[in-house]
């Protein structure tokens, strides 16, 4: 593909939002550029549509090559999410050109995976949670390090009351160090639902855990039980609003575990990043950097996640 400045929102910022993009910038005259650029569209057909091959002529589009410091040609930038991530300079052999590209370019299972998880994501949109199973659990076994699958699935096995299956899905990502803070957050509403099935408290009315409360503003063992049996209901404020009440009396009390599950608790809450909008990526005037940003009102999941963000601050502090 050949790319100008008229097309190059199109076929480089906008492309590179779900595609990689290698950006060659090369020039007719350019001995290295010749035998660099059939390289370069060898690998593009052997990738197989896994990253996209831009080829821009710093002789006619000055203003592109400058506005990416183009000092040398041949020169490779890789575009991705509408960003410069990575390149390289001068006319590599295909070895290397492929060490680069596997850097950065998933790998054929990764984008079966993804296709995977992405069809779970309409299954369950469409109230089709069995299918929504299945699909993720094709993605898992394409790609066992998938993250966001094995996420998802947790999150839906938990969901339908499948705990034991959940928890065994959760223990390997739990077993790295650090643990990833959804996975932890996801062992936390595990740890509710658990406690709701095996402790008798679990089925103890909320009058009750209020009387208990009320004779003791400091019995911490009741109020952790309380905030468990409200998220065991899908009940989050008023569970953080538990929290809140044993850190505010003492931040450290069993190995603040009240912090962690109301951080747990935001976790869950919080809406996924916004996927990038092609239509607001755009050419800075510093440079190569590209933005997108979106100009659109917070939503209200997002003001109450940050509201009780807050809320955890000044209760620590």
């Amino acid at each position: 593909m050949n790319v100008t400045i008229e097309n190059f929102e199109a076929e480089v910022v906008a492309a590179s939002m779900s595609t990689p993009v290698l950006v060659d910038f090369w020039a007719p005259w350019c001995g290295p550029c010749k035998s660099l650029g059939p390289v370069l569209e060898k690998l593009e057909a052997d990738y197989g549509g896994r990253f996209k091959l831009a080829k821009i002529n710093s002789d006619e589009q000055q203003e592109l090559a400058g506005a990416f410091g183009i000092r040398s040609i041949p020169t490779c930038v890789l575009m991705m999410g509408g960003k410069p991530v990575d390149g390289f300079m001068g006319a590599l052999p295909e070895g290397q050109v492929r060490q680069f590209l596997d850097k950065h370019v998933p790998s054929e299972d990764a984008l079966q995976a993804h296709a995977a998880a992405e069809d779970a994501q309409e299954h369950l949109a469409a109230g089709d949670a069995q299918s929504a199973r299945t699909a993720l659990e094709q993605a898992l076994a394409t790609d066992p390090g998938n993250d966001d699958a094995r996420f998802d699935l947790v999150q839906l096995l938990i969901s339908e009351g499948e705990l034991a299956e959940a928890a065994a899905l959760l223990a390997p990502a739990l077993g790295r160090i650090p643990a990833s803070q959804r996975f932890e957050a996801l062992q936390q509403w595990l740890l509710a639902l658990e406690f709701v099935t095996t402790d008798p408290r679990g089925q103890w009315t909320l009058d009750k855990f209020d009387d208990l409360i009320g004779q003791n503003k400091r019995d911490f063992e009741t109020r952790l039980a309380k905030s468990r049996v409200l998220m065991a209901a899908g009940e989050w404020t008023a569970a953080m609003d538990e929290l809140l009440e044993i850190i505010m009396r003492d931040k450290k009390w069993a190995d603040e575990t009240p912090r962690k599950t109301v951080v747990a608790i935001l976790e869950l809450l919080s809406p996924p990043p916004a996927k990038p909008d092609p239509a607001l990526a755009g050419k800075t005037a510093g440079g190569i950097e590209l933005t997108s940003q979106s100009t659109s009102a917070q939503d209200p999941q997002a003001a109450l996640v940050s509201g009780y963000r807050r809320k955890l601050s000044m209760a620590l502090n």
